[in-house]
Formats: C-alpha cells, sequence, structure tokens
C-alpha cells in the first residue's frame, strides 16, 4: 500500500470517522465542539513553527519543549495542535493565547492541505509517534524541517510498519531529524529504513517531569483533611473498562486486612467516569466522588478520581499507584508521575507503549508487574507490612527519574542546531 491506496481507503472510511465522532460526543460532551477544526475547516493564521502533540500525556511532556524554543526564537510564532479534549486543555492552560492552538485534522489528503496551506510553517514538530503519511508528506512539501520528537516505536508498531513498507518508508524518510526515547527504539527505525545520522538517542522527556512543589503541599494537606496520615492509601491511575472489576476485587481482598484502606480509582477518560461509579457502587463499596466535593469520611472506602487535571495530586496523597490500560490489551500509560512522587508502582502485564521505561524502573526494585487482582493485593500489602521493603521501592523509583534526566536539554538541543 502507498499513500495515494491509503488516501483512496481512508475517504471511504468518511462515515465511519463521522460516526466515530458521534460516538465519542455522546459519552464526552467536549468532542461534540470543534468539528470543523477536525475537518480543516477552522480558520487559522499563518505561523512559523507547528508543534503536534497527542493527548494530555503526550502534551504534559511536550510543554516544557515548546517553552524553551519560544523562549529561545521570540520572533517565532507557534502553533500546536492535539488530537484530544484533554490535551487541547492541557495547552490552553499551559500558553493561553500566546500560541495558536485548534485540533489537528484528520489525515484526509483535503483537510492537511487546507490546513497546511492557512498556516504555512517553516517547522514541524511531531511528538511521540503521531505518524500521519498526508501530515508528513505535505509538510515536506512546503519545505520546512520536519522532526519527531521524544519519539517511541513499540516492537509491535515497528512490525505493522514494517507490513507496509511502501507506505511507512517514504513517510519515515520525511524526517529530518528523529529524536527517539532508547536505543533499542533507534534500531527498530533503522530497520524500518531510516538513516542512522537521522536518529539521536535521547531519552524520554517524561523523565524531565518536575514535581511542582505547590502540587505535593495540596497533596499533603488533602491527605490530612481526610483525616488518614496513618491509614494506607493507594492510587489506580488511568485505569479503564475492563480493569475497573479487578481492581474493585483488589481492593476488596485489601480491606479484610486494611479495613482503612482507600482506594482513589481515577479512569482514564471523562467518558467513563459514571460507569466507574456505577461499577463502583453496584460492587457495594461506600463510594466519594472528588467532582461533587464529596467528604471522604472514615467509612469511605473508594473515592473516585472523576476530574480531570488532578492525578498528580491524586498520586502524592496515596503510598502506592497502579498504572492502568495494562491488564488490558491497552499498552499502558506513563508510569513515571507516580515514580516522581516517590510511589512504589504496579502495572499488568500489557505495558508495551512504555516498556524501556517500565523495565527500568522494575530492575531497579521501584515497580513490579502483576497478573491480575490476586498479584496485585498481595504486593500491596506486602509494602503496608514491611516499611523496609516499602522504602525500599520508594527510593529506588525516584533514583530512576532522577538518574535518567537530560532528554529536554538533549533534544532542545539538537533542535536548535537545525534551526540555526
Amino acid at each position: 500500500m502507498n499513500r495515494t491506496i491509503y488516501s483512496f481507503f481512508l475517504y471511504l472510511l468518511f462515515p465511519l470517522v463521522v460516526m466515530y465522532l458521534a460516538f465519542r460526543a455522546i459519552k464526552s460532551p467536549d468532542y461534540r465542539r470543534r468539528w470543523s477544526e477536525r475537518f480543516g475547516f477552522a480558520k487559522l493564521k499563518r505561523t512559523d513553527v507547528l508543534v503536534h502533540c497527542v493527548s494530555m500525556g503526550e502534551t504534559l511532556a511536550a510543554i516544557p519543549l515548546i517553552k524553551k524554543l519560544i523562549a529561545q526564537y521570540p520572533q517565532y510564532t507557534f502553533t500546536v495542535t492535539t488530537t484530544s479534549p484533554t490535551g487541547s486543555a492541557e495547552v490552553i492552560k499551559a500558553f493561553g493565547e500566546s500560541v495558536q492552538h485548534c485540533y489537528l485534522p484528520f489525515d484526509f489528503s483535503y483537510a492537511v492541505k487546507r490546513f497546511l496551506r492557512q498556516i504555512q510553517p517553516k517547522h514541524v514538530i511531531v511528538m511521540e509517534t503521531e505518524l500521519w503519511p498526508n501530515l508528513l508528506y505535505f509538510a515536506k512539501q512546503q519545505g520546512g524541517s520536519l522532526i519527531l520528537a521524544n519519539a517511541r516505536l513499540s516492537q509491535k508498531s515497528a512490525s505493522k510498519y514494517a507490513s507496509k513498507p511502501r507506505l511507512s518508508a517514504p513517510m519515515l524518510k520525511q524526517f529530518d531529524l528523529i529524536l527517539v526515547q532508547t536505543q533499542a527504539e533507534s534500531e527498530r527505525f533503522i530497520a524500518l529504513g531510516v538513516q542512522p545520522q537521522d536518529i539521536h538517542v535521547c531519552g524520554s522527556l517524561k523523565f524531565d517531569l518536575t514535581i511542582d512543589p505547590d502540587k505535593k503541599q495540596q497533596a499533603k494537606q488533602t491527605r490530612k483533611q481526610w483525616q488518614r496520615m496513618d491509614k494506607p492509601i493507594w492510587v489506580a491511575g488511568s485505569v479503564h473498562p475492563g480493569e475497573f472489576d479487578a481492581i474493585l476485587a483488589a481492593h476488596k481482598q485489601l480491606l479484610i486486612s486494611f479495613p482503612d484502606a482507600l482506594l482513589i480509582m481515577a479512569p482514564r477518560h471523562p467518558e467513563q467516569f459514571n460507569l466507574a461509579a456505577i461499577t463502583i457502587t453496584q460492587a457495594g463499596f461506600k463510594l466519594a466522588r472528588r467532582s461533587m466535593n464529596d467528604e471522604v469520611s472514615s467509612d469511605t472506602q473508594v473515592l473516585l478520581g472523576d476530574t480531570m487535571g488532578e492525578l498528580l495530586v491524586l498520586y502524592g496523597t496515596a503510598d502506592q499507584a497502579f498504572v492502568g490500560g495494562t491488564l488490558i490489551e491497552g499498552g499502558g500509560h506513563n508510569p513515571l508521575e507516580p515514580a516522581a512522587m516517590g510511589l512504589p508502582v504496579y502495572v499488568g502485564p500489557n505495558h508495551w507503549n512504555f516498556a524501556e521505561i517500565t523495565e527500568l524502573l522494575a530492575n531497579a526494585g521501584g515497580l513490579q508487574c502483576v497478573a491480575g487482582a490476586d498479584d496485585l493485593a498481595q504486593l500491596l500489602a506486602a509494602k503496608w507490612n514491611n516499611d523496609k521493603q516499602y522504602q525500599q521501592a520508594s527510593t529506588a523509583a525516584l533514583a530512576v527519574v532522577a538518574q535518567n534526566r537530560g532528554a529536554l536539554a538533549k533534544q532542545f538541543s539538537l533542535i536548535d542546531s537545525l534551526w540555526q
């Protein structure tokens, strides 16, 4: 399959794309808005730099890099795009009106051409794995530089690209610079046809996570308000339907030995909040909802983290954390936020999106992989029963984050050199 055939099939899928948006809109009101942007009909100004993130996680990782580039190039105008409402909210929160922001259009050739014709960027930075053939082709046609920053490529994704060489090889050769997180990912890109001189191993921007002292203080005060300074608390963060039952089963086991234990369950997507609430109450737990400012009393067993942008603070209130998307075929979410808070971390077996980061944390002793509810309950209980074991895991998690910082400086330096 080449790009022309890809574009043809994409047009055939147009009705399904509309149905997808409509389906997401039913569950999440934020998806009902700004459809014109998704199909290339937004009114935009010309810009010097286009930075495309994806959702909230990629956007949060990109924000420090974007801020450094803005400071270095005050004469440039920036457009930052995302694909999700949560990512959009983070851009607006971080930059306000200092950058132009919209959703990236779907990869229909007409939409991408119209979008790029309006903004005419001199430089395009794509974050992580947002590899859209038409976007990259038409951006390169305009003559600007093209950079893939903080790039990650799992073996599973690499195999998919390898199965479509006529589409993937020309697409990847469009990049002037690919800044990968690990050596393994560098080798995968080279195997797909990228020239070694175009690739640099820089580490992950996610390691350059700086915890705002105010957030730490807020977390401490929140736990104090709950009157649970000496009671066990754990967080199941970024969890999905398909994991809810296992998380609640693990908590039910923990309550036998730790009747005062509190589970904070934070679903990944806002449209999952009500389903999570129903699942928790049907399982017989005493529930409080964060969004409703429910009191976390002495008999509260589960706090539903049904707010956006608070997960880091919620991790800070807890002793240990499970990171979701890993007990289902989801590939997992970033385990570094709880690790940076000094929490022992647990993930399920499906963590390929963060395989190298997970391996680093596991080898150091800051993370453990669980098969399901029983494993999770046993390991959580073991840490609460053994303070030395808990402290070793906590220290190891913090050390991995500290030792691997520096990706921001490396990636900024390479981009800066290309732009000079």
